[in-house]
């Protein structure tokens, strides 16, 4: 009877040992995971939101973040004058970031 005992400890012994690999392994996969859904694509985001920013010009037509289209008439380091509609007095100095779309002037 001692022997069925101890050979019941080994096998629970082994089989709680293979389920705390399974577990690591479920988290370590969870995480990779989590990263292509969410991580990942927030990365490529921004680096094409940076890459159109650099991109600007006097003259672009841009979407603003308040819904205004407009277009540039002045850059700076992390400021852009854009000019709002038909009356040529309504220019607003913005900060870069609240650009979200940009159309080139050239591009008909």
């Amino acid at each position: 009877m001692g022997i069925l005992l101890e050979a019941d400890a080994a096998v629970a012994a082994e089989a709680t040992a293979g389920s705390g690999i399974v577990m690591i392994g479920t988290i370590v996969l969870w995480i990779v995971v989590m990263y292509f859904i969410l991580f990942r694509p927030q990365k490529k985001e921004q680096k094409r939101i940076a890459a159109m920013l650099s991109e600007l010009a006097v003259g672009d037509s841009v979407l603003t973040t308040s819904g205004f289209y407009g277009t540039i008439i002045d850059i700076t380091d992390d400021t852009v004058i854009i000019e709002f509609g038909n009356n040529k007095n309504c220019r607003i100095p913005m900060q870069k970031s609240a650009i979200t779309q940009v159309e080139k002037a050239d591009a008909e």
